[in-house]
């Protein structure tokens, strides 16, 4: 029986709820229900009552988290105390257009927490990332996490939110996205990637049939473009060094622009791991997540 079905066990009564243990654990609530089932199935009892709306936790399950606390809250103890240092090397996998804005500052906390940590950064698009994690060829990934919510045998952890924005040339005088379609030529971020379909599809949402006059593979290229005078488009929101080298008038899309969710993901075993803990600490704390 694996030790961390009674890690979700405590979470849930903990949280009061399936679905509030999983956001807490980084796993989906049916990955949550899958564990409590074989659980149920190794004791040959029932941990919850099912019959209402809401499932309740039985004398068994309570009787279990009690006994289990003590180990639980050892472990814990012994898992955090920081008197050994962090050795090896950890792999980290990136879309691409995280390495320039937010690999310094995971880099950074690292460094400073783990001197001794060795990271090795690695560039691919979300589901070649996907594929390097499950083959075990990367530690954790930071990439955009699939709207279906992503592989119930993989740890999740959302980061940060970002919504699609309008860009145009900082010189641009008007602030009507239907005036400046008109007026410059669209800039398509690379529609080989999920983030380039979706801001294409919207592009099409606000001007149907409109054709783009360049395809460029990254962000910084499009907002290099832009910033230069030469076109506008549609691109996640971004900050920090890459905006400050070029600038452009960012322009919201309002309450139906698409967003997408930047989330760090490993396998399911190595979420307690202290190497893979400190990949995600460090990307937790460079986004300001608690």
């Amino acid at each position: 029986m694996k030790f961390e079905f009674f890690i979700t066990l405590d979470a849930i009564l903990r949280h009061g709820s399936f679905a509030a243990a999983a956001d807490d654990l980084g796993l989906t609530p049916s990955a949550v229900s899958l564990q409590m089932k074989r659980l149920e199935e190794y004791l040959g009892q029932p941990l919850f009552d099912r019959s209402a709306r809401t499932s309740r936790p039985t004398p068994l399950a309570r009787e279990l988290s009690d006994n289990i606390r003590v180990a639980l809250d050892a472990v814990e103890a012994a898992r955090t105390r920081q008197t050994v240092a962090l050795t090896g090397r950890v792999m980290l996998g990136t879309i691409r257009s995280l390495q320039p804005t937010l690999v310094p500052l995971v880099l950074a906390e690292i460094s400073q927490r783990h001197p001794e940590l060795s990271v090795r950064v690695i560039q691919g698009d979300s589901v070649e990332l996907l594929d390097q994690l499950k083959a075990g060829r990367l530690d954790g990934v930071a990439l955009i996490r699939p709207t279906s919510g992503g592989s119930s045998r993989l740890y999740w952890r959302d980061l940060a939110e970002q919504p699609f924005v309008f860009v145009a040339p900082p010189d641009a005088t008007s602030q009507s996205i239907k005036t400046l379609i008109g007026r410059y030529p669209w800039l398509q971020f690379d529609t080989s990637l999920t983030s380039g379909r979706v801001a294409a599809s919207h592009m099409h949402k606000l001007a149907p049939g409109l054709r783009p006059r360049f395809e460029l593979e990254s962000i910084e290229a499009v907002l290099a473009m832009v910033s230069a005078g030469l076109g506008v488009s549609i691109l996640p929101q971004v900050r920090g060094r890459m905006i400050s080298a070029y600038p452009v008038q960012e322009i919201s899309l309002g309450k139906n622009a698409p967003v997408r969710q930047i989330a760090f993901a490993c396998r399911g075993p190595d979420f307690d791991n202290r190497r893979v803990m400190a990949l995600r600490d460090a990307l937790l704390i460079s986004y300001g997540v608690n």
